[in-house]
């Protein structure tokens, strides 16, 4: 359901009240396992909504959660989600630290091309803005490859791409 409601334009605040009435449900029902996936869905809707406090006081409480229970598959989802939280609020040390504890879970366990292509840009996100360039063109052509060869493409892909010109001519003009 929320997948379809995703599809639907101009949807973000149907979203989040859908996936708040959701999280509500499973409380009650004690859905756990469901209930913190949706909470982890939860966070990044508030992400794009840029209500960052919500999301970092809900990430707070739900790693502790999804610790005890061992789901590093969902750690490692919301470990990335708090690094964009804390990106978006121009916190980088926090960030970082964020992403290697992503980093530090999936290499555990196996993980998605598209999670670890996420991880990837992220990455490198974060190296451009310490101005290490050529690793950040590294990790975003990473990035490039993995969202290219999913089926059918993903959007992501020309992301990743645009992040790659960019961390190139940003080296050029490092050197000059």
């Amino acid at each position: 359901l929320l997948e379809r409601a995703a599809d639907v334009p101009d949807s973000m605040a149907m979203q989040v009240e859908l996936c708040e009435g959701a999280v509500a449900w499973c409380a009650r029902e004690k859905r756990t396992f469901l209930r913190q996936r949706l909470q982890s869905r939860l966070v990044d809707l508030w992400l794009k909504q840029a209500r960052f406090g919500e999301a970092l006081e809900l990430i707070k409480t739900l790693v502790l959660e999804v610790k005890r229970v061992d789901d590093k598959v969902l750690l490692v989802d919301i470990h990335l989600t708090e690094s964009r939280v804390h990106h978006a609020l121009n916190n980088i040390p926090k960030s970082k630290a964020a992403l290697t504890a992503a980093r530090t879970n999936s290499n555990a366990i196996y993980v998605t091309p598209v999670i670890q292509a996420q991880i990837d840009l992220m990455a490198g996100k974060l190296n451009m803005e310490e101005q290490d360039f050529t690793t950040a063109y590294s990790y975003f052509f990473e990035a490039f490859e993995a969202f290219d060869g999913l089926k059918g493409g993903d959007k992501r892909a020309l992301t990743s791409l645009k992040y790659m010109v960019l961390s190139r001519i940003m080296k050029g003009d490092a050197q000059d």
